[in-house]
């Protein structure tokens, strides 16, 4: 029996972590994302969701 696959979600940074708080900046670092236009390919669990809604004023997310 085959394996299902999780849903994956790709996520971008389109806008600066400058002068954000320090929690925001610490998440938008523990997605992987560091300088503008990065992206990062994640499974779409309730954790990284939960990040990128907690930054998503931040990022551009879309479902894979």
């Amino acid at each position: 029996m085959a394996k299902k696959k999780s849903p994956r979600i790709r996520i971008t940074l389109i806008r600066s972590t400058i002068g954000r708080k320090p929690e925001q900046r610490a998440t938008a670092k523990a997605l992987g994302l560091g300088k503008l236009n990065s992206t990062v390919e994640k499974d779409a669990n309730p954790a990284i969701l939960g990040m990128v809604n907690t930054i998503s004023h931040l990022v551009k997310a879309e479902e894979l």
